[in-house]
């Protein structure tokens, strides 16, 4: 499965979003809802971070059951991702990268992130790096999403110490790659191929993934 196609479809639009009589004002369901509830996630995770922002508080802005947030999106961390507006699914990514040898997950990480960015063509996550450096608010998502959603649980599963050290190692190599890649298009990293990028930042993931940090 390519993991760019990997993102979570919409579930069919529910009847009844909310039992009639629930609460004066609150939404009937469908479409709306959805959108409320992205609009007040984006909302909550940018103020509160991701451990702050709650599902119920986020129904809450949004004036729908916290239930609705399980229909739409399965969970938090997919609303979190969903918020952020990227062409990805971390559980599908998470299902695609760590079967396999654990020596050899620095390569599937950084061909992961390769075919993501590349099949969007930079879109959203070109975005929000290049407003990371002047929005606290990106910063601080940006910062979450990589770290809580994705890095900590591909690290956590092979990590044989200090784990959010190696996170944070692996990445600044891959938002640096990112960012040399597709924010400044600095050749010839712009244009390499997967295999040439592979090669030469995979090794050095493998080791912040696996390998002695002394």
């Amino acid at each position: 499965m390519d993991p760019v196609s990997a993102t979570r479809p919409s579930p069919p639009e529910p009847a009844d979003a909310a039992p009639r009589g629930r609460r004066r004002g609150r939404r009937a369901g469908g479409a709306d809802t959805r959108d409320a509830l992205l609009a007040a996630a984006r909302a909550e995770f940018a103020e509160r971070g991701y451990e702050g922002a709650t599902v119920r508080r986020i129904a809450e802005v949004a004036g729908v059951d916290a239930a609705m947030v399980n229909h739409w999106f399965g969970g938090k961390d997919a609303l979190f991702t969903a918020s952020l507006d990227l062409p990805l699914d971390p559980e599908a990514l998470l299902a695609l990268v760590l079967p396999g040898d654990p020596e050899r997950l620095g390569e599937r990480i950084t061909a992961m992130f390769l075919q993501v960015w590349d099949g969007a063509g930079g879109g959203p996550l070109v975005a929000m790096i290049r407003s990371v450096a002047t929005h606290p608010d990106a910063a601080r998502m940006m910062r979450e999403f990589v770290s809580r959603v994705i890095l900590d649980r591909f690290v956590g599963a092979v990590a044989p110490d200090r784990p959010d050290e190696r996170a944070a190692l692996c990445a600044t190599q891959i938002l640096g790659l990112g960012m040399v890649r597709y924010v400044l298009r600095l050749e010839p990293l712009a244009s390499a191929e997967h295999a040439e990028v592979v090669a030469a930042i995979a090794p050095t993931v493998q080791r912040y993934l696996t390998g002695p940090l002394d």
